[in-house]
């Protein structure tokens, strides 16, 4: 937590620095802090979570990518004049046990154009997701899994 405090104010450091607040300047900022700490962690006493980071950074692009193919299905079925749409009411079993696990992988799910988390089971063991593009259960469970939710919980456990 400390090391995020750290990279945060280098961040900030680096946009008064330039004197431009964009986010991309803050991008900049965050990646030459990452690189300053990661060469005094030893000498500031910390260790950076750094496979943290990189998990994180690449659940990001991963949702980015689904985030866009999700988005050019869906606006391909809505300009083609016949819906190729399948709808329907998914279980998908989990392996996140805590709320922190399960929430983030809902958001990530309902998020995404075309699918939609609508609940959790009492045992919080089954997330029930609304997916437009249903063709094959086992396939989608499959994607999800092996997908946000490995992703998931790879980045908070």
């Amino acid at each position: 937590m400390i090391s995020v405090l750290w990279l945060l104010g280098l961040s900030l450091v680096w946009v008064g620095l330039t004197g431009t607040a964009t986010a991309g300047n803050l991008l900049v900022g965050a990646l030459l802090g990452y690189v300053v700490l990661h060469f005094a962690q030893d000498t500031m006493g910390f260790a950076l979570p750094l496979r943290r980071m990189r998990r994180a950074i690449g659940l990001g692009f991963f949702f980015v990518w689904e985030l866009v193919l999700a988005s050019l299905r869906v606006a391909y079925d809505v300009i083609t004049p016949t819906h190729h749409m399948a709808p329907a009411v998914v279980g998908i079993p989990l392996d996140a046990r805590t709320d922190a696990e399960i929430t983030m992988l809902a958001t990530l799910v309902s998020l995404t154009p075309g699918t939609l988390s609508l609940d959790v089971s009492d045992d919080r063991r089954v997330l029930f997701i609304h997916a437009m593009y249903v063709y094959d259960r086992e396939r989608l469970v499959r994607s999800i899994k092996n997908g946000f939710e490995r992703r998931v919980l790879e980045v908070l456990r």
